[in-house]
């Protein structure tokens, strides 16, 4: 293929010493930034690497979020593979155990001795793709520590008394079922 000099050269929109003259001055061009050791500026190069350090950093974003939803994802997995392995049984019993996770009151039916582990704190409730499971202490406390809105936290009652409690002497129990 022929260049684009020759190509008007044979159109003939240019003449030969036309063509002769502006290679000569490209030359002389390149020798003197050779010897002064500057470079012509060109607009469409320093736009070209402009784009390219945009499209370099939006990839890197893109791939910072990418990793990101790949970790929570495996933080959730582990969380659901915790809960399979771990969980208790809730027992065959017809007590209600009244708890709250965030503002909603809800409750889930018990055991009376499972009720006992769960006011004691020995075993907890995970909430995990809108299941209650119950868990022991030790591995609620691991979810927790990866996902916090997934374990229904129990409220410990203090037993201190104030002295000046007008109602100190009426003590409420702490198994009161509803």
């Amino acid at each position: 293929m022929a260049s684009l000099q020759d190509q008007f050269l044979k159109a003939g929109l240019v003449n030969k010493n036309k063509a002769k003259q502006v290679h000569q001055d490209k030359v002389k061009q390149k020798k003197v930034e050779r010897r002064t050791g500057t470079e012509s500026v060109d607009e469409a190069r320093l736009a070209a690497l402009e784009v390219q350090k945009k499209n370099a950093e939006r990839a890197r974003e893109l791939n910072a979020q990418r990793d990101a939803a790949a970790a929570q994802k495996a933080v959730f997995a582990q969380i659901v593979q915790m809960v399979q392995t771990n969980r208790q049984s809730k027992g065959n019993g017809d007590i209600a155990y009244h708890y709250t996770h965030g503002t909603k009151i809800d409750k889930i039916y018990v055991s009376e001795e499972v009720q006992k582990h769960l006011i004691a704190g020995r075993l907890m409730i995970v909430c995990v793709d809108g299941k209650r499971e119950l868990l022991p202490r030790v591995i609620a406390e691991k979810i927790e520590e990866r996902d916090a809105s997934l374990v229904v936290r129990v409220k410990k009652t203090s037993n201190e008394i104030d002295a000046d409690d007008p109602y100190a002497a009426y003590q409420i129990p702490d198994d009161f079922t509803w």
